[in-house]
Order: C-alpha cells, then sequence, then structure tokens
C-alpha cells in the first residue's frame, strides 16, 4: 500500500491528550479502531490455536516430524503472500472490502480444517487462513492511522498489537478449554477424544468462526478509510467520515488537505523509490530491517507459542498441565505489552532492544542447560528434581523480555527508520522476511527436538539472542523524538565512542 501508518506517538501524546480530556468523537474512533484491531485478534488466534490440536493431528494422520512442522508452518506462507496481496488489493477495493475478504477467508478455512480427512486438504485450508490472517494483519494498522485522531494515533496503532497477544491468549484458552471437555481412555490424547460427533481438535479450528465472522460483520458496518475515499474523488464523504472522529482541535478540511498533499506526494515518491543500494544490492537500513525482523523470529519466540503443549508434556508435565501452562504463558505475553507501551517512548528503542536480547540469551540459555539433564527419549523424556521448574521459569521469563522488548519495538522500528521514500517498498521487503524466518523456525523444531533433542534448538536460540544484541550495538540507530521526515542518513551513536555509523 502507499500509506504506511505513522508509529505510535508515544506517553507524551498520552499525556496531552489525557490533560485535555476525551471529546465524545473520539469515543467513536477508539470504537472504529477496536473494529479493526480485531484482524490483529484473529491474526493472533489462528497463529497459536494449532497448538493444542498439533499432537492429536500428528496421531491421526501418522505425521512424521518433517511434516508435522510443515503442517503447522505453512500457514505462516500464506501469510505472507496475503500481507502482499492484501496492501495491493486495499488500494483498488478498499480498506473495509479487503478486510471482509480475509474475515471470509479465515471463516471458510476454520470449518474446512475441521473437517479435513487428511494431511494435504488440512494444509491447503492453513494456507487459506494464512491469506486471510496476511490481509487482515495488513489492512488493521494501516485503516486505524487513518482514521486516529493526532492526539490519540499511538495509543490507537497499539491497540494491533495488543490484539494480537490477547488472540493468542484466546485460542490457548479455548483450546484447553475444548480438551478438558473430553473423556479420553487410555493413553489417548484429550484432543483426539470424541466431543459433540467429532474429534476435539477439529473443534479447536471451527470455533474460529466466531471470531471470523464477528470480524466481518463489523467490516461491513465500520466506514471506509478517508485516505482511500480522498483517492477515489470522494471528498464530502471523507469529512463526514473525519468530522465524526476528530475533536475540537482538530479542523477535518484541514486533514483533508493533508491528505490530499500526501497522496500526490506519494505518486512521485513511487516513481523514485529504489531499494538499491551497494550492499549486496540493497540500501544499508534495507538490510538493518531485514535482519531486525530475521532476529525477531529466529530467536525462537514461536515454538513457545506453536509447539508448548509438545514441549511440556517431554518434561514430564501431563496433557492438561501443559494446555494450562501455555495458557499462562499467553496471559504473560499480554501483560508485558503493556510495558513495551510504556516505556517505548521514554527510555527510547536500543536500549529496550539491548535488555531483551540480553534476557533472553541468558533464559534461552538455562532452558537449554535444563535439558541436557533430561532423561529418557522421544515421549518419554523428562527432566528430574529442579530442572523442570527451571526450564519453565525460564521459558515464561523469555517470553517477558520478548514480549516488553523485541516482539512490539521491531514492528515501531519497522515504521520509523526508513526514509519517506522508500518506507512503503522497504516495509513490505522486511515483513516478507519476518514470515519467511518465522516459517522457518517453525517448520524446523521438530525434526531438531526428534533428532537431538530440545537442548540443540534452544541452544541455538540463545545464540541468536546474543548475536541480535552485538547487531543492536552497532546497527540500529534510535529513532526515539525523531521526526520521520529526518531518518534520510540518521546514525548510530554510541556514547564514549566517538563515533558513528551512517544507517542508510
Amino acid at each position: 500500500m502507499s500509506h504506511t501508518p505513522e508509529p505510535p506517538q508515544g506517553a507524551s501524546g498520552a499525556a496531552s491528550a489525557a490533560a485535555s480530556g476525551r471529546h465524545p468523537h473520539h469515543n467513536r474512533a477508539i470504537a472504529l479502531a477496536v473494529a479493526a484491531a480485531v484482524g490483529g485478534f484473529l491474526f493472533g488466534f489462528d497463529s497459536s490455536v494449532i497448538n493444542g490440536a498439533v499432537d492429536a493431528i500428528a496421531v491421526q494422520f501418522d505425521l512424521s516430524d518433517a511434516l508435522k512442522g510443515f503442517a503447522v508452518a505453512i500457514a505462516l506462507l500464506g501469510c505472507a503472500f496475503g500481507a502482499w496481496a492484501g496492501g495491493k488489493l486495499a488500494d483498488r477495493w478498499g480498506r473495509t472490502r479487503v478486510m471482509f475478504l480475509g474475515a471470509v477467508l479465515f471463516f471458510v478455512s476454520s470449518i474446512l480444517s475441521g473437517l479435513a480427512f487428511g494431511v494435504w486438504d488440512l494444509i491447503l485450508w492453513r494456507v487459506m487462513a494464512g491469506i486471510g490472517i496476511g490481509i487482515a494483519s495488513v489492512i488493521a494498522p494501516a485503516y486505524i492511522a487513518e482514521i486516529a485522531p493526532a492526539a490519540m494515533r499511538g495509543r490507537l496503532g497499539s491497540l494491533q498489537q495488543l490484539a494480537i497477544t490477547i488472540g493468542i491468549f484466546a485460542a490457548l484458552l479455548s483450546d484447553q478449554l475444548i480438551a478438558t471437555s473430553t473423556s479420553p481412555t487410555g493413553d489417548q490424547l484429550a484432543a483426539s477424544a470424541e466431543l459433540w460427533g467429532l474429534e476435539a481438535w477439529r473443534w479447536m479450528f471451527i470455533v474460529a468462526v466466531i471470531p471470523a465472522a464477528v470480524y466481518g460483520i463489523l467490516a461491513l458496518t465500520i466506514p471506509e478509510s478517508p485516505r482511500f475515499l480522498i483517492a477515489r474523488g470522494k471528498r464530502e464523504d471523507a469529512k463526514a467520515v473525519l468530522a465524526s472522529v476528530l475533536g475540537p482541535d482538530e479542523d477535518p478540511e484541514e486533514r483533508i488537505s493533508e491528505i490530499e498533499r500526501t497522496i500526490e506526494e506519494d505518486k512521485k515518491l513511487e516513481e523514485q523509490a529504489s531499494l538499491k543500494g551497494p550492499r549486496f544490492g540493497l540500501l544499508p537500513v534495507v538490510w538493518i530491517g531485514i535482519l531486525l525482523s530475521v532476529f525477531q523470529q529466529f530467536v525462537g519466540i514461536n515454538v513457545i507459542f506453536y509447539y508448548s503443549n509438545t514441549l511440556w508434556q517431554a518434561v514430564g508435565f501431563d496433557e492438561g498441565d501443559s494446555f494450562t501452562i501455555s495458557t499462562i504463558t499467553s496471559v504473560t505475553n499480554v501483560a508485558v505489552t503493556f510495558i513495551a507501551i510504556a516505556l517505548i517512548d521514554k527510555i527510547g528503542r536500543r536500549p529496550l532492544l539491548l535488555i531483551g536480547s540480553f534476557g533472553m540469551a541468558v533464559c534461552l540459555g538455562i532452558m537449554a542447560i535444563a535439558f541436557t539433564q533430561s532423561t529418557g527419549s522421544g515421549d518419554d523424556v523428562s527432566l528430574p528434581g529442579a530442572w523442570a521448574p527451571t526450564a519453565l521459569v525460564a521459558a515464561n521469563l523469555f517470553v517477558v523480555f520478548f514480549g516488553a522488548t523485541w516482539g512490539p519495538l521491531v514492528w515501531v522500528l519497522l515504521g520509523e527508520m526508513f526514509p519517506n521514500r522508500i518506507r512503503a517498498a522497504a516495509l513490505g521487503v522486511a515483513a516478507a522476511a519476518q514470515w519467511i524466518a518465522n516459517f522457518a523456525i517453525t517448520i524446523s523444531f521438530p525434526p531438531l527436538l526428534g533428532a537431538f533433542g530440545a537442548t540443540i534448538p534452544y541452544a541455538m536460540y540463545a545464540i541468536f539472542a546474543a548475536l541480535s544484541f552485538f547487531f543492536v550495538l552497532t546497527k540500529v540507530p534510535e529513532t526515539k523524538g525523531r521526526q520521520l521526515e529526518d531518518m534520510e542518513g540518521i546514525k548510530v551513536e554510541r556514547r564514549g565512542r566517538g563515533t558513528a555509523a551512517k544507517a542508510t
């Protein structure tokens, strides 16, 4: 898409808005932002709903470790395609119509995934779900930025990340409730037991039709983005939308003039924009964005959310306890997102990323060490004595460090650090790198776990976390307090060194 959402304004914007009081029209803006953020909820829900079903699916369809990982990860490739196509379609059809398309794809794929008769048609429906959530992940933040009053844009923009974490929690909680409603016999998995005429794991997918339907209904009822309306010559319609959400401190006519100006500028910049540069064919700042995305995934965060039930059963917790632990972990992820929102504009991006890298490396290292003490093999692996709770605590602290730093901050940086002339194109490349890195980590974990146990993969993730510390220290610039127009030529500045490295 030609428009890129502005980054959160942070604590200062929130404070000024609070001091001046919220205009009644702002409630309308909040409602529209919440409706759009349901797309983020779908993103989080779909990415984790397979957590409770994956072992039962592997048993039912007799999957190898590699095919099991592929079935889990394949939706991510659909996400990459959906994000790429969603941006183009939104500029052609409108934001709300594309939201509805994403909801329909997700709704249909949820039913068909639950009724899958084999692994290959399940994979097809998972790709369809991925396309739907890829669309939602692009459209929601763009729509929120385009309807938000200036004084509230930061807080409303943060709803997308918050909605993703709540979606993860809701998926794991629904998986747990469905699994605990069954009556398995013998060694049967709870997710494999029958519930209301189908295996429980099938209901884990089918229940996703509820948020998909809500999202689709909301997409049909909320107004179109003012930016799209203006681009299509519907100036009065755009003015009506803006008049319904802006407070007394903003003039709809003035806002429309700004939108018209930026649309014209975007048209000119699109002709000039190029990511080509001297570093392996790309500009250095583009590589920084790509590596930020890759490191965010290569620390293994999605292993915790996609395979946590498998992991905790492997270290001695029974299936019911594993569901509970996974749900607790997702609650932790929701809570620590508020830490990032509170601190990002106070202490800056780089310090938070450095703290996160160090904390993640330590926690992952502890987990790797803990699993060297495991006994048994295959499904009978267990950790003796204090090692099991040590691994559990380390895993949850890892989630805390990630959720308060690298989780939300990478997206903030990707929205800030690129010069205006290449922002949209560079964001697309970095986002594609993130989906591909996510896919690589997700598909590789089951065969690594099966071949080497948990120690090797967690040691690898610890190494990537340590490397991310030095990457941030030497290559990632601080964007706190800078205007978007000032990102050209931004440098990495390290106190006491008297040196600076260009990011572009």
